[in-house]
C-alpha cells in the first residue's frame, strides 16, 4: 500500500513538472527576446527560452506540490 502511494506521488510530481514547464514555455514565448540578444543568434535564444521555461516551470511546480503536501498534512493538526 505504501509503495502504491509513493508511486502515485512520483507520477503526480512528474506530471506537475511537465505541465507547469509547458505553461511557462507558452508564457515565456510571449516575451520579445530578440530585442535583448545579439542579431543572428537564433539558436542561443531558443536554448535560453527553453532553460528559462524549465527553471520557472520547475519552481512553480515545486511550490504547488509543497502547498499540496502541506495541505494534506493539515489533517494531523486536527487529530
Amino acid at each position: 500500500m505504501l509503495s502504491q502511494g509513493l508511486g502515485i506521488d512520483g507520477l503526480m510530481t512528474i506530471v506537475s513538472h511537465f505541465v507547469f514547464i509547458a505553461i511557462a514555455f507558452r508564457a515565456v514565448r510571449a516575451l520579445r527576446f530578440d530585442q535583448f540578444l545579439k542579431p543572428n543568434h537564433v539558436r542561443e535564444s531558443q536554448v535560453l527560452l527553453v532553460f528559462l521555461a524549465i527553471a520557472i516551470g520547475f519552481a512553480v511546480s515545486s511550490f504547488f506540490l509543497s502547498v499540496l503536501s502541506s495541505a494534506r498534512n493539515l489533517i494531523y493538526l486536527i487529530r
